[in-house]
């Protein structure tokens, strides 16, 4: 029990917020690095044997488990394990058929494609088993797990926290690092609007029908990164590790509503002018304003080009100038999110351009 206890208060140091978000980046960079390995059913078996054992024992914890137990934490717990289900099975699939591919054999789904299959009774039979045990399984949900329905809103009585459905706490942790012009608004159209460009902007044909990695890896790599680590991450965040006040909270630390933790916040106008300069901020807006103005165009304007011809100088031939350059800036508008995190963490920096005068904030 104590070196448990020394485990605990070590997570706990260990993942802030900076800590947290980089130790999820570099695990997602090792999950496709090594999908070769840790796809294999035996491994991927002990690792989940070993995460599940490592929860069991956490949530003999009094104060995890009071977030764990939770009603409406309970689909999160589900929807973390599902994720780590279909990601094994997906990447399983394209290690296969890299494989295969490499070696010149057709993929697995072209060799199950030339099986019969009949909608009657071999699907429906299928559909139909799934109707039972779901219907069982939220039968049962519904009778043990209470639905958490809290008292009247009232105007005297804020919950503390005050946290949005758990579908929306990816939206609410970017609050914290963008204006709501653009964490509740620009940000959700640039997601919704990328993931219907997809099919018209990227020209390769490989990859339909039949699981792949190594024929799209920009493609795979790019979409995993924005569902796996900025939405389902950013909730898991939001869930088990944002407290009262929003503040940050370790795993196994209580949720002490007193907790207070100064954060200063500098905007980029006063890193350049007070402290790079030594000089007092311009009373003209777009002059004080000038330095974000310029990095905001360097990064949307200048940068694309610049990718064109360095890294990306092979999606580019391929996909030409137009579509080239709506897949760059959709690209930056994602990086923008753990850019700014990073900004903010390590140099406490609230804006990029801030003009309150106008609410207009970057």
């Amino acid at each position: 029990m104590q070196f448990f206890e020394h485990v605990k208060n070590f997570l706990d140091q260990l993942l802030g917020p900076t800590t947290f978000f980089l130790f999820s980046t570099v695990g997602f960079a090792a999950l496709v690095l090594f999908r070769s390995w840790w796809t294999k059913p035996s491994v991927a078996l002990g690792i989940t044997i070993a995460t599940i054992a490592f929860f069991l024992i956490s949530v003999t914890d009094s104060d995890l488990a009071i977030t764990v137990e939770k009603p409406d934490n309970v689909p999160i717990i589900i929807m973390l394990a599902s994720l780590w289900l279909f990601l094994w099975i997906s990447m399983r699939k394209m290690v296969v058929n890299d494989d295969l591919i490499a070696k010149g054999l057709p993929t697995v789904e072209a060799r199950e494609s030339r099986k019969r299959v009949l909608c009657w009774p071999d699907l429906l039979y299928q559909e139909f088993l799934c109707i039972i045990v779901l219907s069982i399984l939220l039968t049962w949900w519904g009778i043990e797990l209470k639905a958490p329905l809290e008292e009247p809103a009232s105007p005297t009585k804020t919950p503390n926290p005050s946290k949005a459905p758990w579908y929306f706490l990816g939206l609410q942790e970017m609050l914290v690092y963008y204006d709501p012009w653009l964490a509740g608004v620009v940000f959700p159209s640039q997601i919704i609007v990328g993931l219907m460009a997809i099919p018209f902007i990227d020209p390769n044909p490989k990859g339909n029908g039949y699981y792949t990695f190594k024929e799209r890896p920009f493609a795979i790599v790019t979409f995993l990164f924005g569902f796996v680590v900025l939405w389902v991450l950013l909730i898991m965040l939001g869930t088990f590790l944002r407290g009262p006040n929003w503040n940050f909270f370790g795993f196994y630390e209580f949720w002490d509503p007193h907790k207070i933790e100064a954060l200063t916040n500098v905007n980029l106008s006063e890193y350049f002018y007070n402290l790079l300069l030594g000089d007092a901020l311009p009373g003209n807006i777009l002059l004080r304003e000038l330095p974000g103005f310029v990095t905001v165009f360097a990064y949307f304007v200048v940068l694309p080009p610049i990718m064109a011809n360095t890294v990306f100088r092979k999606l580019f031939l391929e996909m030409g100038f137009i579509r080239f350059n709506i897949m760059a800036n959709l690209f930056l508008f994602m990086a923008a999110l753990p850019i700014k995190m990073a900004l903010r963490w390590l140099f406490n920096l609230k804006y990029i351009i801030a003009i309150p005068e106008y609410f207009f904030n970057i």
